[in-house]
């Protein structure tokens, strides 16, 4: 059972698009604009610039990255939980963003990685190094929250095989100092604050996941067709008087087959908001429309939609659901 928490902040440390510039759309969530949520450097004492104390460096600004990494900072009463969700495609852009964020990395306390493709992955050994030499508990890092079912290699499928790189090891992630935890069921963490799911059940016709998806057998030496990309995991909150917050890293499972398995296992609350990649850059306009006709029957508060979502159905969301739209960009932090 999800505990329900008060407040909940999300902080994105990686994503495909970055705008510090324009205001939230919709009211219920809070977000910096104008520039005004980039950390500033104070000046110089003997700097005379008719009295600015501080200065906005363009080197303080988050970059944008094709993946998504997000911190999750939940807290009910005195109680706060640091929880990370995936890690971006490679470590020098996670560790630039959360020192130019002035992130807090030693509080993490909990880390899930959504699937095994690099864009997700690629930062998690570092990531996880930076949050152990930050803990002060002497280089004991967080737990790490996989899939036990790691593919040697994904690829996909061109004329011939075009492999991706390797996701990093079990080894690999211990030796940076994760504290494994492999789980293929449906889990929570950090006093039932968040929760992991299982594989997501298939059910809608139209989501049939990624386009020409591989892969690679170690033991026959062949790839071999993985289009469902079956260990996919969202992340879930309740957040108090408005519902089911999801997290979603690609939506290889289809974004509403997602939510349809977090009401299942949500208990009755409904869904509020709807956090990350939907998958749908490529989807025809029969997919595209399938999903919205779908998405609307669950009544969604608040879409905040990023990475690989692409730009037709963010357009498609903004005419058919203009009160939901809140744009997901790389350095801004959210507050539900």
């Amino acid at each position: 059972m999800l505990t329900e928490i008060d407040q909940l902040e999300v902080h994105v440390i990686v994503n495909d698009e970055l705008d510090p510039i324009s205001p939230s759309p919709n009211p219920a969530v809070q977000v910096a604009s104008r520039f005004m949520g980039i950390p500033l450097s104070p000046l110089d004492s003997n700097t005379e610039r008719g009295g600015a104390q501080m200065e906005m460096r363009m080197d303080n600004i988050c970059c944008a990255a094709h993946g998504i990494s997000l911190l999750l900072i939940a807290t009910k009463g005195d109680q706060k939980h640091h929880f990370l969700f995936d890690a971006g495609p490679e470590g020098a852009v996670w560790e630039r963003n959360t020192s130019r964020l002035r992130t807090e990395v030693g509080k993490i306390e909990h880390v899930a990685l959504s699937h095994y493709h690099r864009d997700h992955s690629g930062g998690l050994t570092r990531a996880i190094e930076l949050i152990a030499q930050n803990t002060g508990k002497g280089g004991k890092g967080p737990v790490v929250d996989v899939h036990p079912n790691r593919p040697a290699y994904r690829g996909v499928q061109a004329d011939r095989p075009i492999s991706l790189e390797a996701d990093p090891s079990f080894e690999e992630l211990e030796a940076a100092g994760a504290r494994l935890l492999k789980s293929h069921q449906p889990h929570t963490a950090l006093d039932d604050f968040f929760l992991i799911s299982g594989e997501i059940p298939r059910e809608t016709s139209y989501e049939d996941g990624i386009y020409g998806g591989l892969r690679y057998n170690e033991d026959t030496k062949q790839w071999e067709e993985d289009t469902l990309i079956m260990e996919e995991r969202y992340v879930m909150c309740n957040l108090k008087g408005k519902g089911l917050v999801v997290f979603t890293g690609c939506g290889h499972a289809g974004i509403v087959n997602t939510c349809r398995d977090a009401i299942k296992l949500g208990n009755g609350s409904p869904l509020y908001c709807v956090v990350g990649g939907y998958h749908l850059a490529d989807a025809d306009d029969t997919k595209l429309h399938a999903t919205m006709a779908d998405l609307k029957k669950m009544e969604p508060k608040v879409l905040l939609a990023g990475h690989c979502t692409g730009w037709r159905f963010k357009c498609l969301i903004a005419r058919e659901l203009p009160n939901c739209m809140v744009p997901c960009f790389s350095g801004s932090k959210y507050t539900l």
